[in-house]
């Protein structure tokens, strides 16, 4: 069996990256939404809508992890990580149903902060200078 070139790892990574980011946005976008609430009723629809495109993202994020883990083995830890933040999602999304902003909103705050580590922690390491 021949090992994978270097290209395919590197699309893997890029592939792992763009889903945590894409995931990281949406949550963002999510948090802005949802302080635009507070001024304007007809936030309410794309706030609603955007939490479906978060959720999609979350799913997203857990099949880039899987993918990455099958394809270079390793720690499943990260699939580990994106499933909880998937859990974490779930919850999000049924505490917006069921209105309660008292859980929602702090744990949206903890998903964007968990899914922002997530993004950094998929980076390739900087290069160190050359002295």
């Amino acid at each position: 069996m021949t090992r994978p070139t270097k290209a395919a790892g590197t699309t893997g990574g890029a592939f792992l990256r763009g889903a945590a980011a894409f995931q990281t946005l949406t949550l963002f976008f999510q948090a802005v939404t949802a302080g635009l609430l507070l001024n304007s009723s007809q936030a309410y629809l794309v706030h609603d809508i955007g939490s479906k495109v978060m959720y999609a993202a979350a799913m997203l994020y857990v099949l880039a992890t899987v993918l990455a883990w099958r394809r270079g083995g390793g720690s499943p830890r990260p699939v580990l990580f994106s499933t909880g933040l998937l859990v974490l999602a779930s919850a999000q999304v049924a505490l917006g149903i069921a209105h309660v902003p008292s859980v929602h909103v702090p744990l949206g705050v903890v998903m964007f902060a968990l899914s922002t580590l997530a993004l950094v922690r998929s980076l390739p390491p900087l290069a160190r200078p050359a002295h």
